[in-house]
């Protein structure tokens, strides 16, 4: 299971977010790129980015800092936020990202984020992003609450050629409760696609029970900012074989 530690970007500054409030905002610093390289050093392959400012505007906001990112570390990136058309997802990619995450405007605009997934260019470079606050979508930033079933979402890309579905519990984002295991494992059961966990992983334990329910991936984020992961056994854990 590949474990991504997680940058948020607002306004050039590395934050955290409690349950996606804008308002409940923490600064953990204005290097990202620093940052980046202590995940590298410290034995990750996959970095997890979001553009906080572009979820809610859908225009590249944090770009200088992406490539600062991209200059910086030979990680490969996986990037959120404003993908919401080809030309955005585009300028993602030449900013340094190696796969997209679309959530909102998938949500909006299906047929067009079919057509997005199948393009021959980008084969796996796309991940659907399911942002669910007790099982129902969220978009635009999380700042509006859909009808949608993440899981019936889920159900339905089986088979396509996405790079990952990333599934965040909203609720649990940024509050170190842990992981949703029941609602990722029931998306984790609906598709072939591999399926990213995000949100409450708190320590070693959460990253052990996300790697048993067969996620390709577990985000961490404000545990390692608060200091109460350290990476090196984080990534062991993450590489454990299950029984």
């Amino acid at each position: 299971m590949e474990l991504l530690p997680a940058i948020d970007l607002r306004d050039g500054k590395v934050v955290r977010l409690r349950r996606g409030d804008y308002d409940d905002q923490t600064v953990y610093g204005d290097d990202p790129a620093a940052i980046a390289a202590r995940f590298e050093q410290a034995g990750a392959r996959w970095i997890h980015v979001v553009d906080l400012d572009a979820a809610k505007s859908g225009v590249l906001t944090n770009g200088d800092s992406i490539r600062a990112i991209r200059r910086a570390v030979k990680l490969s990136i996986e990037l959120g936020g404003g993908a919401r058309s080809d030309k955005a997802v585009d300028a993602m990619i030449e900013a340094g990202a190696d796969r997209v995450v679309v959530g909102s405007a998938a949500m909006r605009d299906w047929a067009w984020f079919e057509r997005l997934a199948r393009r021959d260019d980008l084969a796996a470079k796309v991940a659907l992003g399911l942002d669910a606050r007790e099982g129902m979508l969220a978009a635009h930033g999380w700042t509006e609450q859909t009808t949608l079933r993440a899981v019936d979402m889920a159900r339905r890309v089986n088979g396509w050629p996405l790079g990952a579905i990333v599934y965040t519990d909203i609720a649990r984002d940024g509050m170190l409760q842990g992981v949703n295991i029941e609602a990722t494992g029931e998306i984790v059961r609906s598709c072939d696609v591999p399926v990213i966990a995000s949100g409450g992983v708190t320590d070693i334990d959460d990253i052990r029970r996300c790697r048993q329910i067969g996620c390709g991936g577990a985000i961490v984020g404000k545990a390692w900012y608060d200091g109460r992961i350290d990476l090196a056994r984080a990534f062991a854990a993450a590489s454990e074989t299950c029984d």
